[in-house]
């Protein structure tokens, strides 16, 4: 029974944290024609509303953006309203991750069943994201932003209504001591960091993202300025990535959860970087040349490599979730998600420098192809030290 209700409540968690590409769809398309902002400025709001990574406080400030109207909408209003919406999330992914770290340790899930449940959580979030971006650009061409903002609000409304009514007792979760407070919670996280095979593959992870300078806003605009690419092809290419993980979670748990986690996924950083570099190739035009339309590569290239970012997590949070000591399963997972998420802004930063340097406006892409080669360069540096993941292997070992 307790299995069973952590299923739901975990399957629509996730399910709605996929589907949040929905407005966030809208939010690019509101900046550029709604705003007029330009590329620099748009991946600047977009990583700095990460900053705070409940549903109720999603819902109260996507509502707040539904109302706002462009003409009378400073960037200051939008920005803390993203950041209260992202608040919210944060807050609802961290207690998910949570749910699924506790529940692995739980005595009512075998180690099969609990690899079982990343897979599951992995599948949930890819359907809302499939679901979204299919939505997504759909409505796009039919309804306004604001139309779009309203609706997720209601979806994060139905969602913490559902949530409240959960009781904790219900889902079988390990017991906690009475006295097991902050303060304990820390100390045993401190501990648990000060162990290498712990702190070293966090580290890792969160360089990772961080030395890859993001240039989302900036092939956003490539794509809408220049090649003119309709929302609705994007929107299908977003639908296209969230397909793949979808996939990749199936096959992964399946095909692949024998294959060691360092080997895997130092061939994700790979092919990240050789997808990196067909972009420059997209960019200069040799498989435009080659026949190839702009929008069938936008759709399954960029969309593949807008989500490849993420499929390293699904093999890492499952070799974490076993070097995790007991009591501090929530601690390390909550840690892990804000490692990652203050990564992807160092990385968005990281990218809006490179951009200035480079000398790309929102008007000349001439030199985007170089800034394009760089971030495929810097996307292969982290490769040279995976010796920091541990080794599926060792770890098996281990538990031996």
């Amino acid at each position: 029974m307790g299995s069973s209700s952590i299923r739901e409540l975990l399957g629509l968690g996730y399910w709605v944290q996929g589907f949040r590409c929905f407005p966030w769809l809208a939010v690019n398309f509101f900046l550029k024609d709604g705003l007029n902002v330009d590329s620099s400025t748009l991946q600047l709001l977009q990583n700095s509303a990460n900053l705070p990574m409940v549903g109720l406080l999603q819902a109260i400030s996507w509502l707040g953006i539904a109302l706002l109207s462009p003409s009378s909408t400073s960037m200051l209003t939008l920005s803390l309203y993203l950041l209260l919406g992202n608040l919210g999330a944060s807050l609802a992914e961290v207690a998910n991750d949570a749910i699924v770290a506790e529940a692995g340790k739980s005595s009512s899930l075998s180690s099969s069943s609990s690899s079982e449940l990343q897979s599951f959580v992995w599948i949930a979030s890819s359907a809302g994201g499939a679901i979204g971006n299919l939505l997504g650009g759909i409505a796009l061409s039919n309804f306004s932003p604001q139309s779009m903002f309203l609706f997720f609000a209601i979806v994060s409304s139905l969602q913490f209504l559902i949530t409240i009514s959960v009781r904790e007792r219900s889902l079988d979760l390990p017991k906690r001591a009475s006295n097991s407070g902050i303060t304990k919670q820390l100390l045993q996280l401190s501990a648990a960091l000060r162990k290498p095979e712990i702190a070293r593959p966090i580290a890792w992870l969160a360089a990772s993202y961080a030395i890859i300078p993001a240039l989302t806003g900036t092939m956003f605009y490539y794509q809408t300025q220049h090649l003119k690419i309709n929302s609705s092809v994007l929107g299908i290419s977003k639908v296209f990535g969230q397909a793949a993980m979808l996939v990749w979670s199936v096959v992964y748990n399946r095909r692949l959860k024998s294959i060691p986690a360092r080997k895997l996924i130092a061939a994700i950083q790979t092919t990240m970087a050789l997808l990196m570099a067909s972009d420059v190739l997209f960019v200069r035009g040799v498989y435009r040349n080659m026949g190839v339309p702009d929008s069938l590569y936008v759709v399954v290239f960029s969309g593949l490599l807008e989500v490849l970012y993420f499929f390293k997590l699904l093999p890492f949070n499952i070799v974490m979730a076993q070097l995790c000591p007991p009591g501090c399963e929530g601690s390390l997972m909550a840690l892990v998600a804000s490692a990652v998420a203050l990564s992807f802004i160092i990385s968005g930063y990281l990218g809006i420098a490179l951009v200035s340097i480079v000398g790309v406006t929102g008007d000349d892409f001439s030199r985007l192809p170089r800034g394009l080669l760089i971030q495929a360069l810097c996307t292969m540096v982290p490769i040279y030290w995976a010796s920091c993941i541990p080794d599926g292997k060792k770890l098996a070992e281990k538990k031996e």
